[in-house]
């Protein structure tokens, strides 16, 4: 067996090269690179099908590349990814908890599996954190959707990961509590210095909260920058004319 080498501690969150992932004539994901600095938010937007999925599950080392690489805090996916996850964490209010489990017994497993010092206290201070404490005790399956939004946050924050792969965060949440989310996360990054990665489909949420957007079209990627960046390039007033222009194939102003 091959020896490992501890990864750079200085290693950028994610690195990307030239990640690729085929389905027989089908490419979902095209030589996809960019970099993730540590303490960063980037963005990842495309419609549906642009590849966000496929990018996220093989960053997650959910899925093997066809092609290319993905590196997490230094740790090759597709080989090494147990030592990334360790310090990295996932939310999607569209991958469903066990129904019949508690939000309490959810958070428990969550905590065991990334070996959570003190379970029990990091759950009590989630819950007060995310208002989950009328919620705990619930069967997951009998949450509504905003609900289910903010225990799958809750689960992937149970490790302080230092990664966060977000899929919608602030799906089926009321304008107010979503934003509370939003407000929650920037806090969080800035105290814990944590990265993440952002994919969704609310502009003004990816404007407000990422410094760098990565926009997606059938699997390639086909501009990037800063928000201000692209409102510029684009001679527009918001992200989401950008995106319909990126999407509709329009030329840049």
């Amino acid at each position: 067996m091959p020896m490992r080498h501890a990864p750079d501690p200085a290693a950028p969150a994610i690195a990307a090269e030239g990640l690729t992932k085929r389905y027989g004539e089908v490419v979902a994901v095209d030589s996809l690179s960019f970099t993730l600095p540590r303490g960063a938010t980037f963005g990842l937007l495309g419609g549906n099908g642009a590849g966000k999925s496929t990018t996220i599950a093989m960053l997650l080392g959910l899925l093997i590349p066809s092609a290319g690489s993905a590196r997490v805090l230094g740790h090759d996916m597709a080989r090494d990814r147990f030592a990334a996850l360790a310090r990295a964490n996932f939310s999607s209010p569209y991958i469903a908890l066990p129904h019949r489990l508690s939000v309490r017994e959810n958070l428990k497993v969550y905590a065991h599996l990334y070996d959570v010092p003190e379970p029990r206290a990091r759950i009590a201070e989630l819950a007060e954190q995310l208002s989950l404490d009328d919620l705990l005790d619930r069967p997951a399956g009998e949450l509504s959707a905003g609900q289910k939004t903010r225990v799958a946050l809750a689960k992937s924050l149970i490790n302080r990961p230092d990664v966060l792969l977000l899929d919608e965060p602030t799906a089926s949440l009321d304008p107010d509590t979503a934003d509370w989310v939003r407000s929650w996360l920037e806090r969080y990054r800035a105290e814990s210095g944590c990265a993440i990665l952002l994919a969704s489909h609310n502009m003004a949420e990816v404007e407000r909260l990422c410094g760098h957007v990565l926009m997606l079209k059938r699997g390639r990627l086909v501009d990037s920058g800063a928000p201000a960046e692209l409102l510029e390039r684009y001679g527009r007033d918001d992200l989401e004319e950008v995106f319909l222009d990126i999407a509709r194939g329009r030329r840049t102003g």
